[in-house]
C-alpha cells in the first residue's frame, strides 16, 4: 500500500484560486524564465517563498495579477494557516517542474545555501 496525501479542504477557495492561478501562469512557458531572472537580479532563492512574496516577484511576471491590483503576498497572508501551508507546498512542488536545462542555467537559485 502506498503513500497517499490527505486532503485538507481549502477555507479560502477565491484567494486560494486567485494566488494558485498567478504561480501557474508565472511558471508557465516563457513565464518560468522571466520570473527566474527577476529571483537571479533579486539575489532572491527560489525556494524562499516569503521573500519571493514581498519582493513581488510574481506580481512582476504575471499580467493576471497586476490586473488585479491585488499582491500575491496580501491575498496570502488572507488564507488562514492551513491554506497557506498548501500554497506554500503547491509552490514548492511547481518550482520542481522547471526544464532541467533552466534548472541548470539558474542553479544558484536552486542551492539550498
Amino acid at each position: 500500500m502506498g503513500y497517499e496525501q490527505a486532503v485538507i479542504k481549502v477555507e479560502k477557495e477565491s484567494e486560494f484560486a486567485e494566488l494558485k492561478g498567478a504561480i501557474e501562469r508565472t511558471f508557465a512557458g516563457g513565464s518560468v524564465e522571466k520570473f527566474l531572472k527577476r529571483l537571479e537580479s533579486r539575489g532572491i532563492r527560489i525556494r524562499n517563498f516569503d521573500l519571493v512574496l514581498e519582493k513581488r516577484a510574481l506580481e512582476y511576471v504575471d499580467g493576471g495579477l497586476k490586473q488585479t491590483g491585488k499582491s500575491a503576498k496580501t491575498l496570502y497572508e488572507t488564507l488562514p494557516l492551513s491554506d497557506q501551508a498548501q500554497m506554500r507546498e503547491f509552490y514548492l512542488s511547481k518550482l520542481e517542474t522547471v526544464e532541467t536545462e533552466l534548472r541548470h542555467r539558474f542553479k544558484k537559485l536552486y542551492q539550498y545555501y
